[in-house]
């Protein structure tokens, strides 16, 4: 092959790639906020279910006392 067919190819190759990267520049930061905002949510829900479970412990009565 020829030195000049390598650089062409090289030169398609790397516009090919930066092509790409620009196409999926904006979906990185997407699914960053999508991620933190479904892990608050979960946060949140596991707190709810955590009080509303210690508040029926605490209401248990063992009839030791």
């Amino acid at each position: 092959m020829s030195i000049h067919f390598i650089a062409v190819r090289a030169r398609a190759w790397a516009r090919q790639i930066k092509k790409e990267a620009a196409k999926d520049a904006g979906y990185s930061t997407e699914t960053v906020i999508v991620t933190a905002l479904l892990v608050i949510m979960g946060i949140a829900v596991i707190g709810i279910i955590a009080a509303k479970v210690m508040g029926k412990a605490q209401g248990i009565d063992l009839g030791l006392g």
